[in-house]
């Protein structure tokens, strides 16, 4: 017996009401170690920095071992973009990648579920996110 096909379209029905928001995951990974990945690292933070400013990252961030206690290079960004193509073009463009330090995967997400709190105080220009 084979696996039904459930197309994104069925998705977005059942789904219906909810916020449906098409993102793009880009996922990580060194392809030769942690020396090239470390040297890559100011331009590449400064890389995310610029598509962050400019409204393209939803969210970034590295990827612990199991056990928390080490980073082996892995890591995610979250992108907004009109397509996979433009998903593609923008995650080639960091110059971890263009360097070939990293390698990556991307997965179109639809956002869906979930919440974010935020929280502003004005008298000490604080902002708290949970």
């Amino acid at each position: 017996m084979s696996e039904p096909v459930v197309t994104v379209a069925e998705v977005k029905a059942a789904c219906e009401g909810m916020l449906q928001k098409q993102l793009y995951v880009v996922l990580t990974k060194p392809t030769r170690g942690l020396g090239p990945v470390l040297e890559n690292l100011k331009p590449h933070l400064a890389y995310q920095i610029d598509i962050e400013q400019r409204g393209i990252m939803v969210g970034a961030g590295p990827f612990w071992t199991e056990d928390e206690k080490q980073w082996m290079g892995e890591g995610m960004v979250i992108i907004r973009a009109a397509s996979i193509a433009q998903a593609h073009a923008i995650a080639a463009a960091d110059p971890m990648h263009k360097s070939g330090a990293r390698s990556y995967t991307i997965r179109p997400w639809l956002l869906n579920e979930g919440s974010l709190n935020v929280r502003v105080t004005f008298s000490d220009r604080k902002a708290t996110i949970d």
